[in-house]
């Protein structure tokens, strides 16, 4: 249990009841810091309310695109993370809106506020050249941060993997129904997927002053490709499945023809994405700039797959299908 001060210290956490917001949430609330969770639907945030002590956590209605909502958010704080990112437009809720004028708008909010501690979660392939929308936005948003807080930290996670996720847990409800898994462009893309409860330990340190200004890439201990991450699933659930080599041409099609549709499978940007490795580089590595940089032994997918993916295998949790 948390061991709360006579006054403990609070952090505003955009986009803090998602997936790695709920993780980041409870890493601050056991340090015992209060944390006020800002969110477009904070009646929808309860399910934080566990995750610490009465009164510790507690939801307040922000959004990035309307600066005034933002300011109020950030009132009273002594650190400020931004955890708000899409992976595909929707309406209003745009690349450069949530990814760059998002992460402007929250940077600006904190240094009127006189705060400086500031975390942004951005994410490795990150790339004002890219031809992906996606990693041009976050580019942006990057470079917003460092102009307008230059003593913020920036954490590039490569793929985040965990009960919640919708990379692993897309797969492997896929292979419950296909005959075949979709190795984009031949599967040859790389991965360094991190556990969830890693990138949101290196949130909190990063809140706690324990991590330098600057850029930091957050990658687990195995460099697998595509390819590798379909076999891995197939093994995880005890399903045998085709994968087959999909050109990125044919996906580009594909994408383009259903990428408007409501939870569709992937988009044309996406597909762009994956014709870059997502891995964390040599420079960050030489520098420091990692997990292991920070102190942090990173979870290997063997140890937390098996803890989420059983729910795919025949049986569920009784399937005698073991691993390997």
């Amino acid at each position: 249990m948390a061991e709360i001060s006579d006054k403990p210290r609070l952090v505003t956490v955009f986009g803090g009841s998602g997936f790695l917001g709920r993780h980041v949430v409870r890493a601050l609330a056991r340090r015992g810091y209060r944390v006020r969770v800002a969110v477009r639907r904070p009646d929808l945030a309860g399910h934080l309310q566990p995750l610490g002590t009465v009164g510790q956590i507690h939801a307040v209605q922000a959004n990035l695109r309307f600066r005034a909502s933002v300011d109020r958010a950030v009132q009273g704080a002594d650190a400020v993370v931004n955890l708000v990112g899409i992976l595909a437009g929707s309406g209003a809720q745009t690349f450069d809106a949530v990814h760059a004028f998002g992460a402007r708008a929250v940077a600006e909010a904190a240094r009127a506020a006189g705060i400086g501690r500031l975390v942004h979660v951005s994410a490795i392939g990150a790339d004002a050249a890219s031809a992906s929308g996606y990693a041009r936005s976050k580019a942006a948003g990057e470079a917003a941060v460092r102009e307008t807080v230059p003593g913020a930290v920036i954490l590039r996670p490569s793929i985040v993997f965990g009960p919640e996720d919708d990379f692993f847990n897309r797969f492997a409800d896929m292979a419950r129904f296909s005959p075949v898994l979709p190795a984009i462009g031949g599967g040859e893309t790389r991965f360094q997927p991190v556990f969830v409860g890693d990138v949101a330990e290196a949130v909190a340190r990063a809140v706690d002053g324990a991590v330098p200004a600057g850029v930091v890439e957050l990658g687990g201990p195995e460099v697998v490709t595509f390819r590798e991450v379909m076999e891995r699933v197939c093994r995880e659930t005890g399903r045998k499945r085709a994968i087959v080599s999909v050109p990125f041409g044919i996906a580009e099609l594909a994408a383009k023809l259903t990428g408007w549709l409501p939870g569709a499978p992937i988009t044309a940007d996406q597909v762009e994405l994956l014709k870059t490795d997502n891995v964390v580089s040599d420079a960050a590595t030489a520098e420091g700039r990692t997990l292991a940089g920070l102190g942090i032994v990173p979870h290997t997918m063997a140890a937390i797959l098996p803890t989420y993916l059983y729910r795919y295998t025949v049986h569920g949790q009784y399937d005698r299908h073991k691993a390997v």
